[in-house]
């Protein structure tokens, strides 16, 4: 079992609700309040799960500044009140933040017994 600090179980809770909002902000049409406050949980969270010198090095690498451009962008622009287009770059610039490590779950999923099923049907799976 993997073991936590006390830190990094604040920031999992912190990322689980950030995700929580942000999800309930976009089924309630795009609500604000409630996409910042996800937003703000959500970036709160990482830090405290991965640490603060990480999460800036994460971000802020010479290849990835678009993509942290664009998210962090999305987030100001929810913040200020525009939660549609915020919305939009801020999921354009989480995919190409992650981009590298979707395969890594695509894979980690294909092991889950109902969801590797799913995934490894004709019309969805990949050639490989």
């Amino acid at each position: 079992m993997i073991s936590l600090s006390d830190t990094q179980k604040i920031g999992m809770g912190l990322t689980g609700f950030g995700v929580f909002f942000l999800f309930f902000g976009m089924i309630l049409f795009f609500d604000k309040a409630l996409l910042a406050i996800g937003n703000v949980l959500f970036v709160a969270g990482l830090s405290f799960v991965i640490g603060l010198e990480r999460t800036f090095r994460f971000f802020f690498q010479k290849h990835k500044m678009k993509a942290t451009g664009f998210f962090l962008g999305g987030v100001l622009i929810v913040l200020i009140g525009w939660p549609l287009i915020g919305m939009v770059l801020e999921i354009y610039g989480f995919f190409l933040l992650f981009r590298g490590f979707f395969p890594v779950v695509i894979g980690f999923i294909r092991r889950v017994p109902v969801l590797g099923y799913l995934l490894n049907l004709p019309g969805i799976s990949s050639p490989t």
